[in-house]
Formats: structure tokens, C-alpha cells, sequence
């Protein structure tokens, strides 16, 4: 590793905030693929899949915790907002990932440090070359400050993507099958009303749901559809 190099990392260092006792493991999470294919090094693939598993632990754990009241599918849809790849993409920005990364030539002519998929697998990669270089209380404080601002909004645990609609396209597509969306139960005060909701295909239920709204619950269930019965 030369000087401008390790300058570059010390930089990088800086802005998480974290001193690397093996700076190599960041230097590893900073090399895309195609520049290690080309030059036959090592790059950050296999970091990027780690950081993903301690990600989820992370996250997962920290909302199990935080929102006890949350059902499974609202902590699944919590989880999935929070560590999407629009989020992932833009916390690498800010900590300016992008200027750090190599890229094999192709990859750098086409403005590889500016795309979102290889932002979001940066991200990964330095949380997993941070797990190895400090455990888990490191990276865990390192994520949850990245998204203390997302932590603190209960807003997350509510659908963003229209799983309803693509439930009922991907059934329909099958003729003969039939899907439809009951409503099993509502409860609490009217200001703080709770709604329980199911999808039906062929009239079993595939999925269920909680919500604050009956549309909501409606979503839920279909999130829940999808990733269970792999429609």
C-alpha cells in the first residue's frame, strides 16, 4: 500500500470515526471487483456478504428491542426501509465511500464511484471489515448512529412498496387461481385503532397482518404472502 493510498483510508478513518488496527481490512472493503479481477487482488465481495448478516443482526436486534408492540411483518417492513439500498447507497455518500473505492478501468469510465449498487456494497463491505477489526459493539455503535435518525421514526414499520398489488398481479397470472383480502379483526381505542387482516388464495390463508389501518394490515399481509409462500 503506498502513502497516497493509506492517506486516502486515513481520511476514510476519520469519517466513521473508527481507527482501523488492520487498515488492510478497509483497504479490502474498498476494492470493487473489478478492479481486483483486474489486477488480481483481493477485492470486497466476500466482506460485502458479511457486512450483510452482522447488518441484519444489527438492525433486526435493535428494533426487536426498541418497538416491542411491532408485529413480524412490521418489523420485517421496519428493517427493510431502514437498510435498503437507497440508504445504504446514500450513508456511503455521505461518508464519502465513493472517492475511496477502486475500480478496475471499465468500471471507473462509466462512473462506478457514483453507482448506487456498488455504494450500497461498500457500505457492507466496510461494516464487515469493521466487525472482524473491532466486533460486534463496534459495529453495532457504528450502525446505530449512521441511522439514529431512521431508529426514531416508528414511521418505517409501514409499507412503502404496494406488495397488495403485486400480490394480486402474480396470482392472477395463474388462471383459475383467486385471491382476496379479509379483514379478521379491529381493536382499540378509536384514536389508536389496530387492525388485523389476511390474504386468501383459493380461500387459504398465505398471509397475515397488523396495521394501524385497515389498508395497511391489507399490505402487511401480502408482504407476508410473498415471503412465505414464494408467489
Amino acid at each position: 500500500m503506498d502513502n497516497e493510498r493509506e492517506e486516502i483510508l486515513r481520511r476514510i478513518e476519520s469519517n466513521i470515526g473508527i481507527n482501523f488496527d488492520d487498515i488492510r481490512l478497509l483497504d479490502i472493503a474498498l476494492t470493487h471487483s473489478s478492479y481486483g479481477n483486474e489486477l488480481g487482488e483481493e477485492h470486497n465481495e466476500r466482506m460485502e456478504f458479511l457486512g450483510d448478516c452482522v447488518l441484519g443482526f444489527i438492525v433486526g436486534s435493535h428494533i426487536y428491542d426498541k418497538f416491542p408492540h411491532l408485529t413480524e411483518g412490521e418489523l420485517t417492513q421496519f428493517r427493510s426501509n431502514i437498510v435498503c439500498s437507497k440508504s445504504l447507497a446514500n450513508a456511503a455518500k455521505k461518508l464519502q465511500y465513493g472517492d475511496a473505492l477502486l475500480f478496475g478501468h471499465g468500471e471507473e469510465m462509466c462512473g462506478g464511484k457514483n453507482r448506487q449498487s456498488n455504494l450500497e456494497d461498500a457500505f457492507e463491505a466496510v461494516l464487515g471489515a469493521i466487525f472482524l477489526d473491532k466486533g460486534i459493539d463496534v459495529a453495532r455503535e457504528f450502525v446505530l448512529k449512521i441511522f439514529e435518525k431512521d431508529f426514531a421514526d416508528e414511521k418505517h414499520y409501514q409499507p412503502v412498496e404496494d406488495f397488495k398489488s403485486r400480490l394480486i398481479e402474480k396470482v392472477q397470472s395463474e388462471k383459475g387461481r383467486e385471491i382476496e383480502f379479509v379483514l379478521l379483526d379491529e381493536w382499540g381505542p378509536p384514536h389508536d385503532k389496530r387492525f388485523s387482516a389476511a390474504a386468501k388464495i383459493d380461500g387459504k390463508i398465505v398471509g397475515r397482518g397488523e396495521g394501524k389501518s385497515k389498508k395497511a394490515a391489507e399490505q402487511l399481509a401480502a408482504a407476508m404472502a410473498l415471503k412465505k409462500a414464494k408467489i
